[in-house]
């Protein structure tokens, strides 16, 4: 179970990191009652939001292929998932997720904000922001919603792929207690997948015209603080 655990410990880590995003500057304001951020903060607000969403979205997808592998491949399991492998996935998950980030966050701080400044969102999130744009940033935000589906679909395929993979292995096994302890060791995985992809693509999947500042903010919610919190006591019952 070490590469499970090594790639445990880099969702923790992005999990945790994405809470101190925002909830203490959450908490500061609440207690001042001073609501405001610096023009910096929101966007290294925006870089670091990007980043860690995405790295773990990634993440979530390539940990699939380890449960598949695990599975189907038990005897070869230790050699396709090496350390280098478990050190391969994670690198590359942080690196596509923060290059994501850091273009988002510079496009976003070269926009002119001339009008109001109040930001209709907990946080300084990308759509909120180009909302307050002096500029025509259509062309933008179409290249960002492309993105998202990108960063959405794309590991969410390799899950989808993985599982299949998994339950046709699990139904050609000859004991029913060995499936069932197969699919067990998943559980906590899928669990993972659901509260992260069905919060990120209910927000970012949506066409615009379905979309309101105020389900905006408590999915946001959903999948910001309370799934972070959640996916410890999830892994915690099944690993």
């Amino acid at each position: 179970h070490q590469p499970m655990f090594h790639l445990l410990s880099q969702l923790s880590l992005m999990d945790l990191m994405l809470v101190c995003t925002f909830v203490p500057k959450m908490a500061a304001s609440f207690l001042s009652g001073r609501k405001t951020i610096s023009f910096v903060g929101c966007g290294i607000q925006v870089g670091l939001f990007v980043s860690l969403v995405g790295s773990e979205g990634l993440l979530l997808g390539l940990m699939a292929y380890d449960r598949y592998l695990a599975i189907s491949h038990p005897l070869h399991y230790s050699t396709h998932m090496s350390q280098r492998v478990c050190l391969q996935i994670a690198g590359s998950s942080w690196a596509f997720g923060t290059l994501d980030g850091l273009i988002q966050m510079a496009v976003v701080m070269t926009y002119p904000y001339c009008g109001s400044r109040v930001v209709d969102h907990f946080f300084c999130e990308v759509p909120a922001l180009l909302k307050l744009a002096c500029v025509d940033t259509s062309l933008f935000e179409t290249l960002l919603f492309a993105c998202c589906v990108f960063m959405l679909l794309l590991p969410f395929s390799i899950i989808v792929a993985s599982y299949v993979r998994i339950l046709g292995a699990v139904l050609h096994m000859h004991s029913a207690q060995a499936g069932k302890r197969a699919l067990a060791t998943c559980s906590s995985h899928m669990t993972a997948v659901s509260l992260f992809y069905g919060a990120a693509m209910f927000i970012y999947l949506r066409p615009r015209r379905y979309r309101t500042p105020s389900h905006d903010e408590v999915v946001s919610i959903f999948y910001t603080v309370l799934t972070p919190m959640l996916n410890p006591i999830v892994y915690r019952m099944k690993t």
